[in-house]
Parts: C-alpha cells; structure tokens; sequence
C-alpha cells in the first residue's frame, strides 16, 4: 500500500542517504517522456521540501528541455537492501547553470565532478513510499568512473563562450545550455582504478 506525505520525514532521508542510484523521470506536453539513472555523489536534500542534484554531460540534455517546458519531475530511489521500499518525491524542477545569478548558492552542497553541466533545483510536492517486494537485493560493487575520466581529458578553453551539444531535446524543445564546461585533472576515486 502507498503512503503520501507532504515533505521528506527523517525516514525517508535515512533510505534516501543509503541508496547508490536513482531514476529521474520528466516529460513535457508531448513527446517522448525521458528516464534517466543517475550515479555518483550527486543528490541532496537542502529541506524536506527542497531536493537537488548535480547533473553531468552525457548522451542528452532531456530533463532540461522539459523542466523548462513543464517543469514536472519525478525522482525514484529503490530500497536495494532492507526492508523493501520505493521512495518517489514528485515536483517541480529548474536547471541552474554555472552562469546562472543562483549557481554559487546551490553549487556550495556539492562536490563539482569533472563534466558537471547544470543543478537541477526541486521543489517537493508530495512523496511516495510503496513496498519494494518486487525490487531485487544488490549491493554496489562499485561506480564507474569512465564518464568522470571522459570529462576530466577535456579542455574548458574550448568550450568558454560556445554552446556545446545540441540546441534542442530529441523531440525539438528547446535547451538552455552552458557557457561553462567544468572539468577536472583527477576526477574524485579514480586514481587507483
């Protein structure tokens, strides 16, 4: 059975803090509606009601061009240990750019990782915990670092003042893109690997 809450409780942050991964989910009035996994170190709870994460380049810019269309979010975490749980905190979203006026104020609860392209802000306006019978038992054997290393190689004089990837989603919405490209000489855990 489902249960709704207007805001994260302590509970629901302490399954949150456990969890390696989560799914994001946006669409916009039509389209394609896009499922991302995210990785890494990149979400944070700034309130019970007010979450973000730290979204890196990669094969789209999708929840961009939907946020800035419809603004709807969906993020999952599943419980991959016990007990069994699904959490989804459901909102409305806002990409912040490094050349945004509030980058500096949400970029200070992160880590910046090499390829870092936008903060998603999101506003909570209901969670939903559910059981996770369904969802298998896993640990983490470990992240992958083929992404950070990717961007890390990259030179940021390259990108300084030019749009890089693609002016719009798949579905031709338009993407606010960066003027930035953060980039790293070691990106965090992948000396030894």
């Amino acid at each position: 059975m489902a249960d709704f809450t207007e805001r994260l409780t302590a509970d629901h942050i302490a399954m949150i803090a456990g969890q390696p991964v989560f799914f994001t989910a946006t669409a916009a009035k039509s389209g394609r509606i896009n499922l991302s996994p995210k990785g890494y170190d990149t979400f944070r709870i700034l309130a019970p009601g007010r979450v973000a994460y730290l979204d890196l380049g990669g094969s789209g810019n999708e929840t961009n061009a939907h946020l800035l269309a419809d603004g709807r979010i969906t993020i999952m975490f599943c419980n991959f240990q016990q007990p069994a749980l699904i959490l989804r905190i459901y909102g409305t979203g806002t990409p912040v750019l490094p050349q945004d006026d509030a980058w500096d104020a949400l970029a200070v609860h992160f880590t910046l990782l090499p390829g870092t392209r936008q903060i998603f802000d999101i506003k909570v306006e209901s969670v939903q915990t559910s059981c996770g019978w369904g969802v298998p038992v896993m640990t983490l054997e470990k992240e992958r670092t083929t992404l950070l290393k990717f961007h890390a190689r990259q030179d940021p004089a390259e990108w300084a003042g030019q749009e890089a990837g693609p002016a719009t989603s798949i579905d031709g919405l338009p993407i606010r893109q960066t003027d930035r490209f953060i980039a790293g000489t070691s990106p965090p855990g992948t000396e030894t690997r």
